[in-house]
């Protein structure tokens, strides 16, 4: 069954494509006829130039790295980020990971939970940076203690390794300790935790204290020549330590791993922090990267047979794809490009992006094979280059535009990623439009089949719709860009890695676990200048010092969001526990102070308390999944309960991973609006260049603006919220829609010079591309739907709105934007 409107074209293109030279004037048409006729005169010799090149490249491939450490997703050279790195160097210098341990077979507070926390700690204690594990066995009680004055100095046997204590007494002291609960012990008594501590690199950490003041020097003012030549060789200095240092956090995770798993029939053993976080990220990304990309390559194999019956139009697509993406990943690991969190599609984008560019390069070859039997081989390639090189190369500078929109997102891991698929985008290009003439130049040709009747069908309801129905398809349009609107108000800007993975995996319930039975998932850290000092040298801490405090963490603790609070407050109740619940005087708070164990004080206090800038650490954890948390409200209620308590906000400031992220996402809610209006109007002079008109441009514009408004109108509607990983979906979508539209209008422009009404000019462009657009779309759509089965729901929600993009597109190129030409676009206008 011929393809719709296809009776009448067999003669008319076949003229159209002899007098090919004749239209291939000026500069453009130059170089097109050039390159084709170096493509067919030199096919085998380009063909292995260019297979070595791709050889050369993907050996690199190997070299590639995946960087999935939330740190990634930090701009590192801001002032929030700079202050962050200063507390923690002042205050936590280390760092540490939690391995809780949930008995099954026997009580907590029981010896045999003892002897496998014994056990258990020696083990980790044989690794190799471990420094010490801190745990519910080590640390100081005080059920024998009657008063403060009785604590030693060095509080020898108050430890459960050390001391004599009766089992009820150790449950009735981590009975809602002051510091212990939800750090070592839950609130349910059910489990308890080990904080591993690691050594600090006293090199690694030296050079991040001198980088972070050059960086901190560079907001204020700019380096000199020297500066930036001392923090370039510091920051080269660095990496591979870092790199050193990633692997170890990989082998040492792997280690505790292995332990825990010897316990599996006594205990549930979970891990916990950052770095746990950043291993399974890797490992999932991994997965999915090969895994899934396996898959998607699969499923497009399957429809490509299904739609084209042909062995080569299945070889054909898969060589292309594979030597695009190939060559591109080891140009990133040659100039150090990692994939991140938010860069791990890249390849699934990268099929997209080739897979388009090559379907309408098949179309158009068997569209002029059926039509022209007489035609030989060669010169179905040369009608195939001479009608599709010059939209398939616009379609492609346009797609990095909307692409290039990621760089003024003010975000560094999405910068990086736009200027990713930049590079991805012009290999697919090349390998497109060198690789797939010289591969089918050297194959015989073959009969063609007949487009699937159903499919056939389809396009035809589309062109019915545009031609007889135009009513519905403005009503559509206006209802999709109503729902699309209203919904893009409803979008928030929130971010929880917890959420990254299914509830059905073990990093989501392990992490789950640790947030809502040890104090939560994310540190915010309030550092507080104290009022005063005491005019007594000798006191550490005046009254109204510590009732400061007191007032300060009290209010903290009240939001339903907050976990665990340490600060010297913590320490003050335990005083008063100790002390009979008599709070203490300046004095005995300064005796008891001084009168304890150096490496204990340093432990409990110093990681809180700065004597010498006399001020005070809040280290509060924030329990992601919370009900309803709203982070962006829970930090204006912090702000404004510090007002409310009278401390001004130079007295105090705000830090950490928590305030990273916030400050992360509020670029994103400002940069959103700006850096689509920017990437619009590019693409609109874009399409002025192309077409050069105003008025296609302006057309060619709207069924790109529909699309994003579905996309953005969909996630407000199911309440998806536009984080770290959904930002980039504006871009995808663009570059999706982008890329058909170049080719309809490319289409319909070239119909409409060869004479006839914008009638015919829509029925002849929808029995060409149209088809190709929707072999597209059904190929990108069913592949993109495997990533609906991945445990990283960031790689769901792209898969499943990549699928609905493409839907959302079909139907915006194959019935608005032909009604809009038809409409604004008059073929006397287009006649030369």
């Amino acid at each position: 069954m011929p393809a719709p409107g296809s009776e009448q074209q067999g003669s008319e293109q076949q003229a159209l494509h002899q007098q090919g030279q004749k239209r291939n004037n000026g500069f453009f048409g130059g170089l097109k006829s050039g390159f084709i006729e170096l493509m067919l005169n030199w096919p085998k010799t380009i063909l292995v130039l260019f297979l070595a090149v791709v050889a050369v490249l993907g050996w690199q491939a190997r070299h590639f790295e995946i960087d999935a450490s939330p740190d990634t997703l930090l701009t590192q050279g801001n002032e929030l980020y700079i202050q962050t790195q200063d507390v923690n160097q002042r205050y936590a210098p280390q760092e540490f990971l939690l391995l809780t341990y949930e008995p099954t077979a026997h009580e907590l507070f029981s010896d045999a939970t003892f002897a496998d926390l014994r056990v258990i700690t020696s083990a980790v204690l044989g690794m190799d940076r471990v420094e010490s594990v801190r745990n519910m066995l080590n640390v100081p009680l005080f059920a024998n203690v009657d008063n403060v004055q009785d604590v030693s100095g060095d509080l020898e046997g108050m430890t459960i390794n050390d001391g004599d204590f009766q089992m009820q007494q150790v449950e009735e002291e981590f009975d809602g300790h002051p510091i212990y609960t939800d750090l070592l012990v839950n609130r349910e008594q059910t489990a308890t935790a080990l904080q591993i501590l690691f050594r600090t690199d006293d090199r690694l950490q030296a050079l991040n204290g001198r980088i972070n003041a050059l960086n901190s020097r560079s907001v204020e003012q700019r380096l000199s020549q020297e500066e930036a030549q001392e923090l370039e060789a510091l920051v080269a200095e660095r990496e591979p330590m870092v790199k050193a240092l990633e692997q170890s956090r990989i082998d040492e995770i792997d280690q505790l791993r292995t332990l825990a798993a010897e316990y599996a029939n006594e205990a549930n053993i979970r891990l916990g922090g950052v770095h746990v976080i950043a291993y399974q990220l890797i490992e999932i990304i991994s997965n999915d990267l090969l895994i899934f990309g396996a898959a998607i390559a699969v499923m497009i194999c399957l429809v490509l047979l299904v739609l084209f019956r042909s062995v080569r139009w299945i070889l054909i697509p898969i060589v292309c794809c594979i030597c695009s993406v190939l060559p591109t990943i080891g140009l990133f690991a040659l100039l150090g490009m990692k994939a991140t969190v938010i860069s791990a599609n890249f390849i699934a984008l990268q099929l997209i992006l080739t897979l388009a560019i090559v379907i309408h390069l098949i179309v158009q070859y068997r569209q002029f094979a059926e039509e022209n039997n007489d035609m030989t081989q060669r010169d179905l390639v040369r009608a195939t280059l001479d009608e599709k090189i010059g939209p398939c190369f616009f379609a492609g500078i346009t797609t990095s535009v909307g692409f290039a929109s990621l760089i003024f997102s003010g975000i560094q891991p999405v910068i990086s990623f736009g200027w990713m698929m930049i590079i991805a985008m012009a290999f697919s290009i090349v390998v497109s439009l060198v690789l797939f003439p010289a591969l089918i130049d050297l194959l015989p040709r073959e009969k063609v089949r007949k487009d699937l009747s159903v499919l056939v069908a389809l396009v035809r309801g589309f062109l019915a719709l545009v031609l007889k129905h135009r009513v519905v398809v403005v009503v559509t349009s206006l209802l999709i860009m109503a729902v699309g609107v209203s919904g893009a108000m409803r979008l928030s800007v929130e971010n929880s890695f917890i959420n990254y993975f299914k509830q059905s995996t073990q990093i989501y319930q392990e992490l789950a676990y640790i947030d809502q039975s040890f104090g939560g998932t994310t540190p915010l850290d309030l550092v507080y200048t104290l009022p005063d000092r005491s005019d007594n040298a000798d006191i550490v801490m005046t009254a109204e010092s510590v009732l400061s405090m007191q007032r300060i963490q009290n209010r903290m603790n009240r939001y339903d969001a907050t976990g665990r609070i340490l600060s010297p407050v913590n320490m003050t109740d335990l005083a008063r526990d100790v002390n009979n619940d008599r709070p203490l005087t300046e004095y005995e708070l300064t005796a008891l102070y001084w009168m304890m164990d150096e490496s204990f004080r340093d432990d409990l206090i110093g990681s809180f308390f700065d004597e010498e800038n006399n001020e005070v650490r809040f280290n509060i954890w924030v329990e992601d999944l919370t009900d309803d948390l709203n982070r962006a409200e829970l930090l204006q209620s912090v702000k404004n309960d510090m007002a409310e308590l009278g401390v001004d906000e130079s007295d105090y400031q705000l830090t950490n991973l928590f305030m990273l992220y916030q400050d992360i996402m509020q670029q994103l809610a400002d940069s959103q609006i700006t850096t689509l209006a920017i990437v619009y109007v590019a693409l609109t002079l874009t399409f002025m260049l192309i077409f050069k008109s105003l008025s296609v441009a302006l057309v060619a514009i709207a069924p790109n603006l529909l699309s994003t408004a579905a996309i953005f109108g969909v996630m407000g509607w199911v309440g998806l919220p536009l984080d770290l990983m959904t930002i980039t979906i504006a871009a995808i979508v663009m570059g999706i829609a982008v890329d058909d539209t170049i080719h309809y209008v490319h289409r319909y422009l070239a119909e409409l010079k060869k004479g006839g009404d914008a009638e015919k000019a829509v029925s002849r462009s929808h029995a060409t591309v149209g088809m190709a657009m929707l072999y597209t779309s059904l190929l990108i759509g069913a592949g993109f739907s495997m990533l609906a089965f991945s445990d990283f729901v960031p790689s769901v929600v792209f898969g499943l709105l990549t699928a609905l993009a493409m839907l959302l597109a079909l139907f915006a190129d194959l019935c608005l934007l032909p009604l809009l030409l038809s409409r604004f676009v008059k073929p006397a206008a287009m006649k030369q």
